[in-house]
């Protein structure tokens, strides 16, 4: 085993030699096994251990064994205690979504602090077999039957190509302890119940199943690898990146017989779950929205937009005191008395400084609203104007204003105010420009 996965890291992970590795140990068998196979091989190691504080004494006895071990290795060790089902009750999700974030924020955590460079865990062929039949049995895209990944970031899985028999047999071989952890016995866990009464039937029917699956899992990669190169081609024609959103053409969209596989690669790292009603806001009428935690989906007219959750700035007020010659947030504003009033671009305004009433706010619009466009004779109520602009409940929700008493002087980047305009009668001209 150690000369096969020696030739592994060689031909997959060339890039380890020479870096800081932390390794997770459990104390469980496969763990045991990782660490004593790279103690070998001479990498710079460091052990990660949590414990999750779920079985008690027994989980102490994980920490004291691990413990005992890397001392009598010379192996540096960093632990950290938890108190995951109080962590659970908290954020209201199970044990075993709670130790496993846990755990990975404690990984990523130590990778900065310490300033390793990746974290190995002990994961082995037979588990990334139970992760395929568990997305299977679930219901998933084909990303879910890829089974586990040998890299994930800065997390990598060097005994993916071994099977929980070669390690048994290793165990075994060179005489290595480990600790059994009682909760595997247990089918109370879904994945216990597929390891223990799905497995074994079907490598029962099929001896080679762990071969067979190893070569299944190759091609539905590689078929992946397909799918992922030909939504980044086709995103290239059918979506715009601007403002930090995403602007799908969907008339550019509806050419594709099977929009819907595109959509779904473009959108599934945004949180989104209900794809039904995705799929179906292409031909909704313009104005549906779809809500992820941390994004939206909006159907404007021949666009579908994503963008991110506004934080709550709807009722931020920024105020601008006389004299102040710049503000930055939420925009950049400047303010400066000049002559050349010249500049006719959207970004900038001049106004009469006298007419203002310091100090001004900068705020985003609210029901109600209404100005006097430059230019013209008469209010008009900025829900109208917003619609004559062809604005998108985005862009709406988007837009700031610069008021005066609650007067608006600007909406900022398309409009001035008459009222505040410069005339023959101005001693002191304001230019306001937006960067």
């Amino acid at each position: 085993m150690l000369e096969k996965l020696q030739l592994h890291l060689i031909t997959n992970f060339p890039f380890l030699k020479g870096k800081r590795l932390f390794l997770a140990v459990s104390g469980g068998m496969d763990s045991m096994v990782l660490l004593h196979l790279f103690h070998q091989l001479n990498y710079e190691i460091s052990v990660l251990h949590c414990n999750f504080s779920l079985r008690n004494l027994e989980s102490d006895g994980d920490e004291e064994f691990v413990k005992h071990y890397c001392k009598s290795k010379k192996i540096p060790l960093f632990i950290q205690k938890f108190d995951t089902k109080q962590f659970a009750d908290d954020a209201k999700i199970s044990i075993q979504v709670a130790a496993r974030k846990l755990r990975y924020d404690w990984f990523y955590e130590q990778l900065v602090d310490k300033n390793f460079d990746y974290i190995l865990t002990a994961h082995h062929l037979d588990d990334s077999l139970e992760t395929f039949l568990i997305n299977l049995t679930r219901g998933t895209g084909l990303e879910g039957l890829t089974g586990i990944p040998a890299q994930n970031d800065k997390i990598i899985r060097p005994l993916l190509p071994f099977s929980r028999v070669e390690i048994e047999n290793y165990i075994q071989e060179n005489n290595l302890q480990w600790r059994e952890d009682s909760s595997n016995a247990s089918d109370k866990y879904f994945r216990n119940k597929v390891r223990h009464a799905i497995v074994p039937v079907l490598k029962e029917l099929n001896p080679n199943l762990l071969s067979s699956f190893q070569n299944t899992v190759e091609n539905l990669q590689q078929a992946q690898s397909l799918v992922e190169d030909a939504s980044k081609l086709v995103f290239q024609i059918v979506v715009q990146e601007e403002n930090n959103q995403l602007k799908i053409n969907l008339i550019e969209l509806l050419k594709l017989p099977n929009y819907a596989a595109y959509l779904y690669q473009w959108l599934k790292d945004f949180g989104f779950t209900a794809w039904g009603d995705i799929y179906d806001i292409v031909t909704a009428q313009s104005g549906k929205l779809i809500f992820s935690e941390t994004h939206i989906l909006l159907k404007d007219r021949d666009f579908l937009i994503l963008y991110i959750k506004e934080s709550h700035t709807t009722e931020l007020e920024i105020f601008v005191k006389k004299g102040i010659e710049e503000v930055k947030f939420p925009l950049k504003i400047s303010f400066c008395n000049i002559n050349d009033i010249s500049n006719t671009k959207s970004n900038c305004i001049f106004v009469d400084e006298d007419l203002l009433q310091f100090p001004l706010t900068i705020r985003k619009w609210k029901d109600g609203d209404y100005f006097y466009p430059l230019g013209m004779q008469g209010k008009k109520k900025l829900s109208k104007y917003f619609k004559d602009e062809k604005m998108s409940l985005i862009d709406k929700s988007n837009q700031w204003l610069l008021c005066s008493n609650n007067q608006i002087v600007w909406v900022i980047g398309k409009r001035q105010d008459e009222r505040f305009k410069i005339t023959e009668k101005t001693n002191h001209k304001l230019q306001i420009k937006l960067y």
